[in-house]
């Protein structure tokens, strides 16, 4: 399995937009056969951070998801809404083994 947890800080005034959008994304996402894993948090204590967690089943996964439409949409949707850029660090899986993800 190949995992990233992407940060998100977005501009306050955008923050109704930012959801919709990401939601429309991550709604698409867990649609594809090669993601196991798609979500999409919020911060408590700061409403404008925001994290996606993406679990993969390969690399060549995830690169294939950064070529779909909605990625795009998404990607050209929100560029602008962010205070900073978008920051991730990638993973690998050590429980549940890769056989444990539905």
């Amino acid at each position: 399995m190949y995992i990233t947890h992407v940060d998100i800080h977005i501009k306050p005034e955008f923050l109704d937009a930012f959801r919709a959008a990401t939601i429309d994304n991550a709604s698409n996402s867990i649609k594809e056969a090669g993601i196991a894993r798609f979500d999409f948090i919020q911060q408590n204590d700061d409403p404008t951070r925001f994290m996606l967690v993406e679990v993969y089943r390969t690399r060549a996964d995830a690169d294939l998801h950064k070529q779909t439409a909605h990625y795009a949409r998404w990607r050209d949707a929100v560029t602008d809404m962010m205070a900073e850029p978008r920051t991730r660090i990638e993973y690998t899986n050590i429980l549940p083994d890769d056989q444990g993800w539905d």
